[in-house]
């Protein structure tokens, strides 16, 4: 048995200051993944989203640990987002637009093979209808920009914009690929002003 690993303390892309935007190199990372749309605080099938999510994270962190040897802590919840129309983010903030897909990150030795068992046991023990939308998908990113956010959800608008209109465009940069968020506070369990949020967009050269 190796001990437990912290990807948020391992890797990189978790790793961002407050009011200052960094370039990173960010590795294909592999994920559970699922897919909606809508207002995240209004939205039935987000709640159902994340009930679905997190059971199965869990499972396969217990099976890795049983049966690979393998521990580690489930990372931070993870979402990427996009709107026909992106100023949906950073101008009207129209949360009902949003398409969205939540995610949680999973170590690179978990397989196909052991996440579609461990679906199948979830799925005869408990009634999870959505539990056959989750798929495992490798995300390839690359080249990225990231900041932290301090503060509540809705106030991600003028740092978005700086970043989408200031320093990308400045650097020589341009957009590609989907809005990336990394949530490392609990949102059930953290006052709004003191919410910590890695906010990430792609870029090309």
């Amino acid at each position: 048995m190796t001990g437990k690993i912290d990807f948020t303390k391992t890797l990189d892309g978790y790793r961002a200051q407050r009011d200052r935007f960094r370039l990173l190199e960010v590795p294909d990372l592999q994920y559970l993944m699922i897919d909606g749309h809508g207002d995240p605080n209004t939205a039935s099938e987000y709640t159902s989203a994340l009930e679905t999510l997190y059971p199965l994270a869990y499972k396969l962190k217990f099976a890795s640990k049983r049966e690979l040897g393998r521990d580690y802590v489930v990372p931070p919840l993870e979402g990427l987002w996009w709107a026909d129309d992106m100023e949906a983010f950073t101008v009207s903030r129209d949360k009902s637009q949003w398409d969205w897909t939540m995610m949680l990150m999973v170590p690179e030795w978990i397989d196909r093979e052991l996440f579609e068992a461990t679906v199948e046991t979830l799925g005869r023990k408990t009634d999870r209808a959505r539990l056959g939308e989750v798929r495992l998908e490798t995300l390839a990113e690359g080249l990225c920009v990231q900041t932290l956010h301090v503060g509540s959800f809705d106030d991600e608008g003028p740092v978005l914009d700086r970043m989408h209109h200031g320093f990308i465009p400045e650097n020589g940069l341009s957009l590609r690929g989907k809005h990336h968020e990394i949530y490392l506070s609990d949102a059930r369990r953290t006052a709004p002003e003191k919410l910590r949020t890695l906010l990430r967009q792609p870029v090309s050269r």
